[in-house]
Protein backbone atom coordinates (compact mmCIF):
# COMPACT_ATOMS: atom_id res chain seq x y z
CA UNK A 1 0.00 0.00 0.00
CA UNK A 2 2.87 2.17 0.76
CA UNK A 3 4.66 1.68 -2.57
CA UNK A 4 1.11 2.51 -4.02
CA UNK A 5 0.73 5.36 -2.80
CA UNK A 6 4.16 6.48 -3.23
CA UNK A 7 3.69 5.83 -7.31
CA UNK A 8 0.54 7.34 -7.26
CA UNK A 9 1.81 10.60 -5.67
CA UNK A 10 4.96 10.32 -8.19
CA UNK A 11 2.53 10.37 -11.19
CA UNK A 12 0.55 13.31 -9.63
CA UNK A 13 3.88 15.13 -9.46
CA UNK A 14 4.41 14.14 -13.45
CA UNK A 15 1.38 15.15 -14.32
CA UNK A 16 1.22 18.08 -12.92
CA UNK A 17 5.04 19.31 -14.16
CA UNK A 18 3.59 18.24 -17.65
CA UNK A 19 0.65 20.52 -17.29
CA UNK A 20 3.10 22.99 -15.79
CA UNK A 21 5.27 22.93 -19.05
CA UNK A 22 2.47 22.62 -21.70
CA UNK A 23 1.27 26.14 -19.64
CA UNK A 24 4.76 27.98 -19.84
CA UNK A 25 5.28 26.66 -23.11
CA UNK A 26 2.05 28.19 -24.30
CA UNK A 27 2.73 31.52 -22.54
CA UNK A 28 6.15 31.11 -24.31
CA UNK A 29 4.31 30.52 -27.63
CA UNK A 30 2.10 33.55 -27.20
CA UNK A 31 4.56 35.97 -25.92
CA UNK A 32 6.82 35.13 -29.35
CA UNK A 33 3.55 35.97 -30.70
CA UNK A 34 3.07 38.81 -29.41
CA UNK A 35 5.96 39.84 -30.25
CA UNK A 36 5.89 39.57 -33.60
CA UNK A 37 3.30 42.11 -34.24
CA UNK A 38 5.24 44.91 -34.87
CA UNK A 39 4.13 48.54 -34.82
CA UNK A 40 5.43 50.48 -37.62
CA UNK A 41 6.61 47.62 -38.99
CA UNK A 42 8.34 49.59 -41.95
CA UNK A 43 9.33 51.88 -40.53
CA UNK A 44 12.65 54.06 -41.36
CA UNK A 45 12.65 51.87 -45.14
CA UNK A 46 12.29 54.35 -48.11
CA UNK A 47 9.80 54.23 -50.70
CA UNK A 48 9.15 55.99 -53.76
CA UNK A 49 5.76 56.40 -54.78
CA UNK A 50 4.58 57.24 -58.28
CA UNK A 51 0.84 58.82 -58.48
CA UNK A 52 0.63 59.12 -61.64
CA UNK A 53 -1.01 62.50 -62.05
CA UNK A 54 -0.72 65.32 -61.02
CA UNK A 55 -1.54 67.23 -57.14
CA UNK A 56 -5.18 67.26 -57.59
CA UNK A 57 -5.73 65.05 -59.87
CA UNK A 58 -9.25 63.37 -59.44
CA UNK A 59 -7.89 59.74 -59.93
CA UNK A 60 -4.53 60.78 -58.65
CA UNK A 61 -6.26 61.88 -55.43
CA UNK A 62 -7.11 58.43 -54.93
CA UNK A 63 -4.66 56.60 -55.30
CA UNK A 64 -2.37 59.29 -53.15
CA UNK A 65 -5.03 59.04 -50.17
CA UNK A 66 -4.24 54.48 -50.55
CA UNK A 67 -0.81 55.44 -50.49
CA UNK A 68 -0.70 57.90 -47.58
CA UNK A 69 -2.89 55.09 -45.66
CA UNK A 70 -0.68 52.52 -46.64
CA UNK A 71 2.37 54.63 -45.07
CA UNK A 72 0.22 55.14 -41.66
CA UNK A 73 -0.40 52.04 -40.91
CA UNK A 74 3.02 50.75 -41.96
CA UNK A 75 5.44 53.33 -41.09
CA UNK A 76 7.35 52.97 -44.00
CA UNK A 77 8.95 56.52 -45.44
CA UNK A 78 7.58 57.38 -48.84
CA UNK A 79 8.18 60.28 -51.07
CA UNK A 80 5.58 60.71 -53.62
CA UNK A 81 6.32 61.47 -57.24
CA UNK A 82 3.40 63.58 -59.35
CA UNK A 83 4.09 63.33 -62.93
CA UNK A 84 0.62 65.11 -64.47
CA UNK A 85 0.17 61.44 -66.84
CA UNK A 86 3.69 62.43 -68.85
CA UNK A 87 5.29 59.32 -70.09
CA UNK A 88 8.46 61.09 -70.83
CA UNK A 89 8.88 62.74 -66.98
CA UNK A 90 7.82 59.91 -65.69
CA UNK A 91 10.75 58.40 -67.08
CA UNK A 92 13.03 61.35 -66.39
CA UNK A 93 11.48 60.54 -62.70
CA UNK A 94 12.00 56.97 -62.16
CA UNK A 95 16.07 57.43 -63.38
CA UNK A 96 16.37 60.02 -60.39
CA UNK A 97 14.70 57.88 -58.17
CA UNK A 98 16.79 54.90 -59.08
CA UNK A 99 20.05 57.63 -58.53
CA UNK A 100 18.48 58.18 -54.74
CA UNK A 101 18.76 54.69 -54.01
CA UNK A 102 15.82 54.13 -51.65
CA UNK A 103 15.05 50.78 -50.67
CA UNK A 104 11.70 50.32 -53.03
CA UNK A 105 10.14 51.98 -55.61
CA UNK A 106 6.23 51.62 -56.73
CA UNK A 107 6.48 53.06 -60.47
CA UNK A 108 3.54 53.64 -63.21
CA UNK A 109 3.92 51.30 -66.12
CA UNK A 110 2.14 53.80 -68.38
CA UNK A 111 5.83 54.53 -70.07
CA UNK A 112 5.56 50.99 -71.09
CA UNK A 113 8.32 48.13 -71.49
CA UNK A 114 10.51 49.63 -73.89
CA UNK A 115 11.10 52.35 -71.55
CA UNK A 116 11.18 51.03 -67.93
CA UNK A 117 12.93 47.95 -68.85
CA UNK A 118 16.94 49.09 -68.67
CA UNK A 119 15.77 51.13 -66.02
CA UNK A 120 13.94 48.16 -64.04
CA UNK A 121 17.43 46.42 -64.86
CA UNK A 122 19.25 49.29 -63.17
CA UNK A 123 16.99 48.66 -60.00
CA UNK A 124 17.52 45.28 -59.62
CA UNK A 125 21.29 45.57 -60.35
CA UNK A 126 21.06 48.38 -57.36
CA UNK A 127 18.88 45.68 -55.36
CA UNK A 128 15.94 48.20 -54.91
CA UNK A 129 12.62 45.97 -55.24
CA UNK A 130 10.11 47.12 -57.76
CA UNK A 131 6.56 47.28 -57.72
CA UNK A 132 4.33 48.38 -60.74
CA UNK A 133 0.32 49.96 -60.58
CA UNK A 134 -2.22 51.26 -62.96
CA UNK A 135 -0.52 49.75 -66.28
CA UNK A 136 1.16 46.10 -66.07
CA UNK A 137 4.40 45.76 -67.66
CA UNK A 138 4.76 41.94 -67.20
CA UNK A 139 7.68 41.30 -70.17
CA UNK A 140 9.41 44.05 -67.48
CA UNK A 141 8.16 42.23 -63.97
CA UNK A 142 9.47 38.38 -65.85
CA UNK A 143 12.86 39.67 -66.45
CA UNK A 144 13.15 41.81 -63.06
CA UNK A 145 10.86 40.65 -60.62
CA UNK A 146 8.24 43.05 -58.99
CA UNK A 147 4.30 42.47 -58.57
CA UNK A 148 1.48 44.15 -60.16
CA UNK A 149 -1.70 46.04 -58.84
CA UNK A 150 -4.41 47.29 -60.80
CA UNK A 151 -7.05 45.93 -62.70
CA UNK A 152 -6.26 43.27 -65.40
CA UNK A 153 -6.61 45.65 -68.32
CA UNK A 154 -7.86 43.75 -71.52
CA UNK A 155 -10.83 42.02 -69.84
CA UNK A 156 -11.92 45.18 -67.99
CA UNK A 157 -12.22 47.04 -71.55
CA UNK A 158 -13.77 44.42 -73.07
CA UNK A 159 -16.11 43.73 -70.07
CA UNK A 160 -16.96 47.58 -70.27
CA UNK A 161 -17.99 46.95 -74.04
CA UNK A 162 -20.46 44.17 -73.45
CA UNK A 163 -21.80 45.52 -70.11
CA UNK A 164 -22.41 48.56 -72.34
CA UNK A 165 -24.01 47.01 -75.35
CA UNK A 166 -26.91 45.08 -72.93
CA UNK A 167 -26.80 48.02 -70.54
CA UNK A 168 -28.24 50.24 -73.46
CA UNK A 169 -29.64 47.67 -76.17
CA UNK A 170 -27.17 48.90 -78.35
CA UNK A 171 -27.06 46.98 -82.24
CA UNK A 172 -25.22 46.46 -85.27
CA UNK A 173 -25.03 49.59 -86.87
CA UNK A 174 -25.09 52.01 -84.11
CA UNK A 175 -22.03 54.29 -83.70
CA UNK A 176 -20.12 54.44 -80.69
CA UNK A 177 -17.16 57.05 -79.79
CA UNK A 178 -13.89 55.92 -77.64
CA UNK A 179 -11.23 58.57 -76.84
CA UNK A 180 -7.87 57.41 -75.82
CA UNK A 181 -4.38 58.37 -76.65
CA UNK A 182 -4.22 55.68 -79.35
CA UNK A 183 -0.41 56.35 -79.92
CA UNK A 184 0.44 54.68 -77.14
CA UNK A 185 0.43 51.21 -77.18
CA UNK A 186 0.37 50.17 -73.73
CA UNK A 187 -1.84 52.52 -72.04
CA UNK A 188 -4.61 51.42 -74.60
CA UNK A 189 -5.25 47.91 -73.99
CA UNK A 190 -8.25 48.26 -71.74
CA UNK A 191 -9.60 51.58 -74.89
CA UNK A 192 -8.80 48.96 -77.35
CA UNK A 193 -10.38 45.63 -75.96
CA UNK A 194 -13.73 47.90 -75.34
CA UNK A 195 -13.35 49.22 -78.85
CA UNK A 196 -13.25 45.50 -80.21
CA UNK A 197 -16.16 44.40 -78.14
CA UNK A 198 -18.26 47.14 -80.01
CA UNK A 199 -16.77 45.85 -83.37
CA UNK A 200 -17.58 42.35 -82.59
CA UNK A 201 -21.13 43.57 -82.22
CA UNK A 202 -21.26 45.18 -85.16
CA UNK A 203 -21.39 48.62 -83.93
CA UNK A 204 -19.14 51.59 -85.81
CA UNK A 205 -16.15 52.53 -83.30
CA UNK A 206 -15.10 56.13 -84.52
CA UNK A 207 -11.73 56.24 -82.35
CA UNK A 208 -11.25 60.16 -81.17
CA UNK A 209 -7.17 61.39 -80.28
CA UNK A 210 -6.64 62.51 -76.59
CA UNK A 211 -3.46 63.56 -75.08
CA UNK A 212 -1.52 62.83 -71.50
CA UNK A 213 -2.26 66.57 -71.04
CA UNK A 214 -6.01 65.77 -70.94
CA UNK A 215 -5.89 63.85 -68.05
CA UNK A 216 -4.71 66.45 -65.80
CA UNK A 217 -6.90 69.29 -67.44
CA UNK A 218 -10.50 67.85 -69.18
CA UNK A 219 -11.38 70.39 -70.87
CA UNK A 220 -7.80 70.28 -73.45
CA UNK A 221 -10.66 67.77 -74.46
CA UNK A 222 -13.08 69.82 -75.40
CA UNK A 223 -12.26 70.62 -79.33
CA UNK A 224 -11.89 66.87 -79.82
CA UNK A 225 -15.34 66.05 -78.41
CA UNK A 226 -17.41 68.34 -79.92
CA UNK A 227 -15.80 67.90 -83.44
CA UNK A 228 -15.88 63.76 -82.91
CA UNK A 229 -19.76 64.41 -81.89
CA UNK A 230 -20.46 66.83 -84.88
CA UNK A 231 -18.75 64.96 -87.42
CA UNK A 232 -21.09 62.07 -85.61
CA UNK A 233 -24.27 63.40 -85.15
CA UNK A 234 -25.70 59.86 -84.69
CA UNK A 235 -23.65 58.74 -81.97
CA UNK A 236 -24.99 56.70 -79.09
CA UNK A 237 -22.25 56.30 -77.03
CA UNK A 238 -18.98 58.57 -75.66
CA UNK A 239 -16.49 55.90 -73.77
CA UNK A 240 -13.74 58.02 -71.71
CA UNK A 241 -9.88 56.98 -70.78
CA UNK A 242 -10.41 57.54 -67.40
CA UNK A 243 -12.27 59.34 -64.52
CA UNK A 244 -11.16 62.69 -64.82
CA UNK A 245 -12.30 62.77 -68.53
CA UNK A 246 -15.33 61.04 -67.87
CA UNK A 247 -16.57 63.70 -64.87
CA UNK A 248 -15.96 66.36 -67.34
CA UNK A 249 -18.97 64.51 -69.47
CA UNK A 250 -21.60 67.37 -68.24
CA UNK A 251 -19.08 69.87 -69.65
CA UNK A 252 -18.54 68.00 -72.83
CA UNK A 253 -22.08 67.17 -73.51
CA UNK A 254 -23.77 70.97 -72.56
CA UNK A 255 -21.05 72.22 -75.03
CA UNK A 256 -22.62 70.62 -77.88
CA UNK A 257 -25.94 71.01 -76.47
CA UNK A 258 -27.00 68.15 -75.69
CA UNK A 259 -29.46 66.89 -72.48
CA UNK A 260 -28.64 64.63 -69.74
CA UNK A 261 -28.90 61.27 -71.16
CA UNK A 262 -28.85 61.68 -74.47
CA UNK A 263 -25.78 60.01 -75.56
CA UNK A 264 -24.67 57.50 -72.51
CA UNK A 265 -21.36 58.42 -71.03
CA UNK A 266 -18.60 55.91 -69.85
CA UNK A 267 -15.40 54.85 -68.69
CA UNK A 268 -13.88 54.07 -65.96
CA UNK A 269 -13.17 55.29 -62.41
CA UNK A 270 -14.88 56.30 -59.67
CA UNK A 271 -14.54 60.63 -58.44
CA UNK A 272 -16.42 63.07 -56.65
CA UNK A 273 -17.37 64.64 -60.36
CA UNK A 274 -18.41 61.26 -61.31
CA UNK A 275 -21.02 60.65 -58.88
CA UNK A 276 -22.39 64.62 -59.29
CA UNK A 277 -22.70 63.38 -63.16
CA UNK A 278 -24.32 60.09 -61.87
CA UNK A 279 -26.70 61.97 -59.94
CA UNK A 280 -27.27 64.79 -62.77
CA UNK A 281 -28.17 62.05 -65.41
CA UNK A 282 -25.05 62.74 -67.26
CA UNK A 283 -22.95 59.45 -66.25
CA UNK A 284 -24.63 56.14 -66.90
CA UNK A 285 -21.38 53.48 -66.50
CA UNK A 286 -18.58 53.08 -65.33
CA UNK A 287 -16.16 50.27 -64.09
CA UNK A 288 -14.32 50.58 -60.73
CA UNK A 289 -10.82 49.59 -60.75
CA UNK A 290 -10.28 50.94 -57.09
CA UNK A 291 -7.29 53.14 -57.05
CA UNK A 292 -7.35 53.45 -53.28
CA UNK A 293 -5.70 49.68 -53.83
CA UNK A 294 -3.60 51.03 -56.21
CA UNK A 295 -2.35 53.69 -54.12
CA UNK A 296 -2.52 51.18 -50.58
CA UNK A 297 -1.29 47.58 -52.21
CA UNK A 298 2.06 48.81 -53.42
CA UNK A 299 3.55 50.03 -50.57
CA UNK A 300 2.37 47.04 -47.92
CA UNK A 301 4.08 44.97 -51.20
CA UNK A 302 7.40 46.69 -51.12
CA UNK A 303 7.47 46.57 -47.20
CA UNK A 304 6.32 43.35 -46.96
CA UNK A 305 9.78 42.28 -49.37
CA UNK A 306 11.92 44.41 -47.88
CA UNK A 307 11.15 43.88 -44.28
CA UNK A 308 10.08 40.03 -44.22
CA UNK A 309 11.47 38.49 -47.36
CA UNK A 310 8.01 38.06 -48.80
CA UNK A 311 7.08 37.79 -52.20
CA UNK A 312 5.70 40.51 -54.52
CA UNK A 313 2.24 40.94 -54.38
CA UNK A 314 0.11 40.56 -57.72
CA UNK A 315 -3.43 41.84 -57.39
CA UNK A 316 -6.52 42.80 -59.47
CA UNK A 317 -8.60 45.65 -58.52
CA UNK A 318 -10.94 45.52 -61.15
CA UNK A 319 -14.70 45.30 -59.17
CA UNK A 320 -17.38 45.62 -61.54
CA UNK A 321 -20.02 47.88 -62.29
CA UNK A 322 -21.05 51.26 -61.16
CA UNK A 323 -24.16 52.60 -62.95
CA UNK A 324 -27.23 54.53 -61.93
CA UNK A 325 -28.81 51.94 -60.12
CA UNK A 326 -25.82 51.56 -57.37
CA UNK A 327 -23.59 54.86 -57.79
CA UNK A 328 -25.02 55.94 -54.35
CA UNK A 329 -23.44 53.07 -52.39
CA UNK A 330 -19.78 54.62 -53.10
CA UNK A 331 -21.00 58.30 -53.37
CA UNK A 332 -19.72 59.95 -50.00
CA UNK A 333 -16.27 57.18 -50.29
CA UNK A 334 -15.85 58.79 -54.06
CA UNK A 335 -16.73 62.52 -52.28
CA UNK A 336 -13.82 61.98 -49.73
CA UNK A 337 -11.57 60.88 -52.22
CA UNK A 338 -11.37 56.85 -51.37
CA UNK A 339 -13.10 55.44 -54.21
Amino acid sequence: MKLAGTATRFRGLILGAAALGALLATSAVTTASAEALRDNWCKGVKIRFFVGGAEGDAFGTIVYNGAKQAAADTGADVEYVFSGWQLEKMVQQLREAIASAPAGIAMMGHPGPAAIMPLAEQAAAAGIKMEYQNVDVPDVRAKFGGGYVGANLDPQGRALGEQAIKQFGLKAGDTALIIADWSQENRVIREGATAKAFEDAGLKVVKLNSTPEMAGDPNLAIPVISAGLLANPEAKLIAYPGGQMLGNAPVYMQTVGKKPGEIANIGFDTSPQIVSAFKDGWVQLTSDQQPFLQGYIPILSLCGQIVYGLGPLNVDTGAGFVTPDNYKAVADLATEGLR
